[in-house]
């Protein structure tokens, strides 16, 4: 699904290097790369702040453990994503609230939204799923007309653009109150071990979360605020201020890689290849995520593997019929795209080292199954 070796070949000196420099500083805990990194993201976001953590997980929830909230006030969130943007939520006491997506973009559903915010909202989690800048527009103006905050879930869109009614774009996860990020080794800008980073144009909520990142402190053994112990290691650092300068062009990589899918995919009458809304910056492909519409993906998926392809089913299960998150609440009609989606998704292999013949292959064997 992910070639990190290939692309490894291609910085490999640098990396090494750059590692190699780290170790032998023995400055393994907010070491200068770190600073540097977090510097280098900042200018490359556009982002006021920039603190770095130690994964993506941790970032959403000390996101809001910032904004000061009390158990059982309410966060809407999608429910075809990954389980942490619940998990956070649950494990804070707070009140998760799922709704349904769009059924092109798999992005959270602004009508749902709206119909799900009531007294107890206080904030809304928009994930910009496997690469696609969510409609932030009215996601913030919404959030504004009821007082509640946004946190964007960044962590598979980082480059992606959003572009506004009158023509100006900002990156994702610089949009709302908060926006978090993970660098787990498969993301578009991936470590080679775990991490993440928080933004905000906030000076007060950076104030907050600096401290919270690290044992609630601001000066040694002086603990202000409840914090965690949640920081990006110095090696990590150093591999991604490598990767950052490169970003752009392994997302470009993807978007090519992914008109190349179109192009051989288009003809199939069985499958639908991914919407992109707007313009081609506002996708970095993640995942390349096709719906299977003949009711044959898991046969599809079987018949890839036998040839030797690997692909991923994300998400196969709705976060609202896992055990963890049910809730009494929850009508299977509130959730009809998701629960449609979950039987068609299909992921195809995805990065910066695809050739033509890779995807030549895996699109025939695709065609030539669903015929």
């Amino acid at each position: 699904m992910v070639d990190l070796k290939g692309q490894y070949e291609h910085i490999k000196e640098q990396v090494n290097q750059s590692i190699l420099e780290t170790i032998e500083s023995t400055m393994f805990i907010n070491g200068p790369g770190v600073k540097s990194f977090q510097n280098q993201l900042e200018s490359y976001l556009g982002s006021k702040h920039v603190i770095p953590c130690a994964n993506g997980t941790d970032a959403l929830q000390i996101a809001l453990m910032s904004l000061g909230l009390k158990p059982g006030d309410e966060i809407i969130t999608a429910d075809f994503t990954f389980a942490s943007t619940v998990e956070v939520i649950s494990l804070l006491k707070l009140t998760p609230v799922l709704v349904d997506v769009d059924p092109q973009t798999f992005n959270i559903d602004i009508p749902s939204i709206e119909k799900a915010i009531g007294p107890k909202t206080k904030a809304i989690i928009p994930v910009h799923l496997f690469g696609q800048a969510a409609d932030m527009e009215e996601i913030l103006a919404l959030a504004k007309k009821n007082n509640l905050y946004v946190i964007e879930d960044n962590a598979q869109s980082l480059g992606a653009y959003y572009t506004f009614s009158d023509g100006s774009k900002k990156k994702t996860g610089t949009l709302g109150h908060i926006g978090t990020t993970s660098f787990f080794p498969s993301k578009n800008l991936g470590a080679y071990g775990d991490g993440g980073a928080i933004f905000t144009n906030d000076d007060d909520l950076a104030h907050i979360i600096r401290g919270m990142v690290n044992h609630g402190m601001y000066t040694r053994y002086q603990h202000d605020v409840v914090g965690v112990n949640s920081r990006l290691d110095s090696l990590q650092a150093a591999i991604l201020n490598i990767k950052l300068k490169k970003l752009d062009f392994y997302n470009d990589s993807r978007k090519v890689a992914a008109q190349k899918y179109n192009n051989r995919l288009i003809d199939c009458q069985k499958l639908i290849t991914p919407h992109r809304k707007g313009d081609p910056d506002s996708h970095v492909y993640h995942q390349y995520t096709l719906k299977i519409i003949n009711g044959k993906r898991d046969s599809l998926v079987k018949h890839l593997n036998e040839k030797g392809i690997p692909c991923g089913i994300y998400y196969p299960i709705p976060l609202h019929l896992q055990k963890a998150y049910t809730n009494e609440l929850y009508k299977p009609e509130d959730f009809k795209v998701t629960l449609e989606i979950v039987n068609q998704v299909v992921s195809l292999p995805m990065h910066t080292e695809l050739d033509d013949d890779q995807i030549n292959f895996i699109t025939d064997t695709i065609k030539s199954y669903l015929v």
